[in-house]
Formats: C-alpha cells, structure tokens, sequence
C-alpha cells in the first residue's frame, strides 16, 4: 500500500535472539504495530459514487448532498462521497445497470425505473392512486411500504429509503381540461408500461425518453408535453418552453435510493450502520426541502407568466379519475390486489 506524507524511516536495532529472544519478539511486535497503524493514517478514503439525475437544487440534489456531507463527518478519512448530478455519469434509462457493475454504488432513480426488476413498485405510477403526498409518505412507512423496499434483494439491488418529489401535473403547449384535450398529442413519459397505459387511456402518444432529454424534445416541439412536479418543472425549465399547465396532482414522483447487495454486504458492519443513519438524515432532509420547494417552485412559475397554470374544478378533476382508473384493474395482477388495498387505505387518515 503506498503511503502518503513523509517518508517513515525504521531502524532495527542488531540484537542477539539467542542471548534475548523475548526482547527482539517484543521490539519486532511494537515495529509491526507501528507499521500497520501508520498505514491505516496514511490510506487512501474509500471512494463512493453517488450518480443521480436532476439539478443541484432540487430535494434529491440537495439530499445527496447532505448525504456526502454526513458520511465525510462522521468517517473523516476513511470514506469519500462524490456526488455526480445531471447525468453526468449515468442517464436515467441506465444508472441501475451502473450500479449492479460497481461504476456506482448510490443511485437514486425514480420509482418507475425498477419496473425490470419488480412489478410491485408499478404500484406507484398508478394514476390517481393516492390523494396527497401525506398518503403516499403513509403507505412508504408502513408495513407494506417497508417490505417494498426488499423487493428487488433478488436482482442484486438493496433499497435504503424512498425520497419525495411531489405530485405530478400535466404541461402542454396548449391548455388541457378535460381527457378528451389530450387526445393525439405526446407526451414524454419514463419507461413505464403503467404510465404508457395511463395516457394510452385518455387517447394520447406515450413517448418514452430519457429524463435529460424533456427540454429539448419539448422546445422543438417533438412532443406536445410532459408529465412532472413543480420542482422539476421549475429547476429544468420546462414551464419557458410550455404554455400551461394543468395542476392535476395525478400521480406522485418518487424516488427510492438504493445500493447494490455486493456493496452493502462488503462494507463492515460498524460502517454500513454509520453510513445506514447518514442516509436516513439525508432523506429525512430531502423530504422537508421537497415539501416547501414545491410550493414555493409553483408560486415562481406563476410569477414568471411564462405559463398558464389550470386549476381543475371537481367535476372537471373527476372525468380525469374516471378515464385513467381503469388502469388499475389492468396492473392488478402483477401488482397484487392486497397492496393496491393497502395503498387506497393510507389515504385515510
């Protein structure tokens, strides 16, 4: 192991091992001492990549921020965070496979991107599915939600914890009210066969592309437009190059963060439980910040009048509801009907 700083010069001192053997053992024993720990002062960190997608200023930017901030404070010398954002190492279409080589080893995808690995977290892009953001923190933390986090241990991929977004709402380069507004026109989606059925539903083209892509696929008006959250609607701009929006809340953007078995099962269990509560804090951290960025992220692009936003009446809300429920009777099978219950339960306070 090459060592760092100044040179370490060790004398040995000639002695006699017939006349003093004891003596000579104990001098070698405290030199090997000395050896070994200077190695461990002078050893490189251990480097960890955490990739992600989105901007700096975003909750999950800022959440694996605090992320390498908290490891870095409590590990000091022995564990180095490097955080890439932006899809500066990986796009969102293959940070997962990313992860299970080791070119990463934290990503934190959005919750449709596990659809490869388990049908079951498909539960999520159910549209309409869960009332607020308060439902869906319900349903992560409880039995059901906890037990997801497992669910992918098979493929390689051990979940940490689920990080909120916020709700989605539906922009469009001309205004959208009723289902019927959509109907022919493109729509990005991520790759998910629950969110293509989701606008298949109301007569629209899902687009499947890669998150890094929106913006210019809707300046150029490849697409008509795209589903999101305030706060990624705000830090990626899409509201200077999008007419309206309709405040919809149809559906919730989540992440999961997650590692792979071969990493976590590497790591020395005093350490994987420092970096474990590290984690936690973070996204503990990044859900308070997605809570008030939201709104604040609305009010900005309401104060820009770059774009229109709709507020929906109930009856004009509830023909939405009507024409995208159906999806949930096609995805019941794979999804399983218990957790689909359970997640219409959480909605109940």
């Amino acid at each position: 192991m090459k060592l760092r700083g100044k040179k370490m010069t060790i004398k040995l001192i000639s002695t006699n091992l017939s006349t003093h053997p004891l003596k000579a053992l104990l001098k070698m024993a405290v030199l090997a001492g000395c050896l070994t720990s200077s190695m461990q002062v002078f050893a490189e960190p251990i480097q960890i990549k955490f990739s992600h997608v989105v901007a700096e200023n975003t909750p999950k930017g800022q959440m694996a921020l605090k992320f390498k901030e908290l490891v870095e404070q409590r590990l000091p010398g022995e564990y180095q965070v490097n955080v890439f954002p932006n899809s500066q190492l990986f796009g969102d279409n293959n940070e997962v496979a990313a992860l299970l080589l080791n070119d990463v080893q934290f990503v934190a995808p959005s919750l449709s991107k596990f659809e490869r690995y388990t049908k079951k977290l498909q539960i999520f892009d159910l549209p309409f599915l869960f009332n607020d953001i308060e439902a869906v923190n319900r349903f992560q933390q409880g039995e059901s939600g906890q037990k997801l986090l497992g669910s992918m241990k098979r493929k390689g991929i051990v979940g940490l914890g689920y990080l909120h977004n916020g709700m989605k709402q539906l922009s469009a380069s001309s205004p959208l009210v009723l289902p019927s507004d959509v109907s022919g026109k493109k729509f990005r989606i991520m790759a998910s066969d629950v969110l293509a059925a989701q606008f298949q539903a109301i007569d629209a083209i899902p687009v499947k592309k890669p998150f890094s892509e929106v913006f210019t696929l809707l300046q150029t008006r490849a697409i008509d437009g795209q589903e999101n959250t305030w706060s990624n609607i705000y830090s990626k701009k899409f509201f200077e190059v999008q007419s309206y929006i309709t405040e919809s809340n149809h559906g919730v953007l989540d992440y999961m963060v997650v590692t792979s078995d071969t990493f976590w099962k590497a790591l020395p269990a005093d350490k994987r439980t420092v970096i474990k509560t590290a984690l936690d804090e973070a996204v503990t951290y990044g859900n308070e910040i997605a809570a008030a960025k939201g709104n604040k992220d609305k009010s900005t692009i309401a104060a820009s009048k770059r774009s229109e936003i709709i507020q929906l009446t109930p009856e004009q809300r509830q023909q939405w509801v009507n024409s995208m429920k159906p999806v949930w009777s096609q995805f019941e099978a794979k999804i399983g009907k218990n957790l689909i219950q359970a997640a219409v339960a959480s909605n109940k306070q």
